[in-house]
C-alpha cells in the first residue's frame, strides 16, 4: 500500500514539474570581452557584440547601460526569436586618450537575467595631440 501511495505521489509531481517546464529565452554571446586594441584618437569607436537565442522563447533586452558615460550601448528593440542573433552596438568615446576598461551591463527575460560584457583597449594620442 505504502509503495502505491508513493508511486502515485512520485508520478503526480513528476507531471506537475513537466507542466511547470515553461519556455525560456538564453542569450549567448560570441564573445563577452571585445578588445579594441590600440586605436588612434578621433578614430570609429563603435564595436558590435553578437549573440544569439538559444533558448525557446523569445529574447527580450529591457536595459543596457555602461559603467560609464564614454560608452554608449544600444539594444536592439524587438525581441530575438529563438535561434536568431541579435547585436548590442557600443560606442566609445576615442577623444579620451589612455586605457579603455569598461563594462556594459544587459538585463534580459534569459535564464540568466543579467551579463555583464567588457570592452578593453587603449587611445593613443595621434602626433602628440
Amino acid at each position: 500500500m505504502m509503495k502505491k501511495v508513493v508511486l502515485l505521489l512520485f508520478v503526480g509531481l513528476l507531471a506537475i514539474s513537466v507542466e511547470a517546464q515553461d519556455k525560456t529565452a538564453k542569450i549567448k554571446f560570441k564573445t563577452e570581452t571585445l578588445d579594441y586594441g590600440v586605436v588612434d584618437k578621433g578614430s570609429d569607436g563603435v564595436r558590435i557584440f553578437e549573440f544569439t537565442n538559444t533558448g525557446d522563447a523569445p529574447l527580450i533586452i529591457s536595459k543596457v547601460s555602461s559603467s560609464c558615460g564614454c560608452t554608449i550601448p544600444k539594444k536592439p528593440e524587438a525581441p530575438i526569436l529563438p535561434g536568431k542573433n541579435g547585436e548590442i552596438q557600443v560606442k566609445y568615446d576615442t577623444k579620451r586618450v589612455g586605457p579603455i576598461r569598461k563594462a556594459i551591463t544587459v538585463l534580459s527575460n534569459a535564464d540568466t537575467p543579467t551579463k555583464v560584457l567588457k570592452i578593453k583597449g587603449e587611445v593613443k594620442a595621434v602626433d602628440g595631440k
